[in-house]
């Protein structure tokens, strides 16, 4: 189609065509003559420049070049708005694994160090100091460390937040803290929960607050390879798992309640747990729009895995490791008749160890408004899909980011919805390109 044709489809469009399709009498009688002209051009350049001079041909013309100008504007601010990049905000973070923020604080950023600290980045600045200092009580490296960091949804009015970490020994400890200023935390705290860990791989460690108020805890299934101790289909074991606990009291010798709707409360089983089926479940989230579950399984040999679930309904969901890995069969019996497969997976080709990420729920890069972030950390490749309530659509992103990650660890998001990486010993932030 030629620019002329495209423009005079354009003026039609916009001036009155029926709903038939069909274009007004007006408007056919004006493109008869606009033919008219085509062929005298292909004659005479000089009857061209004659035509140009009446009344009628000039307002057509320009109406259509206006039309087809607007469509080319149109066009460029489609292409603008379907762009994004990766805007570093701060390097020298070597330890960094993990970065958040807290309820009713803006231009605050927490950064979670592996070795033990906890940090406060405000507008792009490091506050000196440590908000949290838990190096004499860890045990650091591979994949033990200081793992994750929720804030109470009432952290404004009491102060209080939760830490994952791996012990001196090597068990995964839940702990509650208070903050004794708005730059320091108090250094004794509340244990919440221990579990013992066979292996030094697989900790899981993320933790989050659900939109029903309650705490989540993911662990891993307790290491080595291929889930030697059946741990993920096992209900009487807390490790592959996605617990939920109600911090707000206590329950006999346990320092926190069971959810009366935990799936195992009334029937045998870990009252603790919600979801199970996970190998090692490094990092999940909940869409703050929706309340929708994500969680990023990383996998064994062939499959890393994004598995989903609509709000409320990860209460009970099996996710299938060991049996499944990925869609594929890996070995082992299943607990039950089916399971929840994954809303998308991908290969060594891809990467090999996948890192959850968020929904994008931000106003400053409407390119990823609805869209699921994910990232995997060996290759540094990012992918964005389609949010729920109908997920799919995965897409890899990684080349409109405008640098090269290495080490991809965490993705992060802050009050007003901004998605942040930690990867290159750097925190980046999404923005618009």
């Amino acid at each position: 189609m030629t620019t002329e044709d495209a423009a005079m489809r354009s003026v039609c469009s916009r001036q009155g065509a029926s709903k038939g399709g069909a274009v007004p009498a007006f408007l056919r009688d004006t493109e008869h003559r606009v033919n008219r002209v085509r062929r005298r051009i292909r004659l005479r350049r000089s009857t061209v420049l004659a035509m140009l001079n009446s009344r009628t041909l000039p307002t057509l013309a320009g109406a259509a070049f206006l039309a087809l100008g607007a469509g080319l504007a149109g066009g460029a601010a489609e292409a603008d708005a379907a762009s994004f990049k990766l805007q570093r905000v701060k390097a020298g973070l070597p330890s960094a694994l993990y970065v958040t923020h807290a309820p009713g604080e803006s231009n605050r950023l927490f950064i979670v160090n592996q070795n033990g600290t906890i940090r406060i980045l405000q507008r792009g600045k490091l506050l000196p100091g440590n908000f949290l200092n838990l190096r004499g009580r860890i045990s650091s490296g591979g994949e033990r460390g200081l793992l994750g960091l929720a804030f109470h949804p009432k952290y404004a009015r009491n102060g209080k937040f939760y830490v994952n970490y791996t012990d001196r020994g090597g068990s995964t400890q839940v702990v509650e803290f208070r903050r004794r200023n708005k730059n320091r935390a108090r250094t004794n705290g509340r244990r919440l929960l221990t579990i013992k860990q066979p292996f030094s791989n697989h900790n899981g460690g993320a933790l989050n607050f659900g939109p029903d108020g309650f705490l989540y805890i993911a662990t891993g299934d307790g290491g080595s390879g291929g889930d030697p101790l059946g741990s993920g289909q096992n209900v009487n074991s807390l490790l592959g798992k996605l617990l939920r606990n109600n911090v707000n009291g206590k329950s006999g010798s346990r320092q926190y309640r069971i959810p009366t709707s935990n799936p195992f409360r009334t029937k045998p089983g870990r009252a603790e747990i919600y979801s199970y089926g996970l190998r090692n479940p490094w990092r999940f989230s909940f869409d703050k729009k929706r309340g929708d579950l994500w969680i990023g399984d990383v996998g064994q040999n062939s499959r890393e895995e994004i598995d989903y679930r609509a709000k409320g309904k990860g209460r009970g969901a099996n996710f299938g490791w060991a049996a499944f890995e990925g869609r594929q069969r890996f070995g082992g019996s299943l607990r039950g008749s089916r399971h929840i497969p994954p809303v998308a997976e991908y290969g060594r080709g891809g990467g090999c160890s996948v890192t959850g990420g968020y929904v994008y729920r931000g106003t400053r890069v409407p390119a990823l408004r609805g869209r699921y972030v994910y990232g995997d950390f060996c290759t540094g490749k990012v992918w964005t899909m389609r949010a729920g309530p109908r997920p799919g659509g995965a897409r890899e992103d990684t080349g409109r980011l405008g640098v090269r990650l290495g080490g991809l660890k965490s993705f992060g998001e802050s009050r007003d919805g901004t998605i942040y990486v930690i990867a290159n010993s750097s925190l980046y932030r999404f923005v618009k390109a």
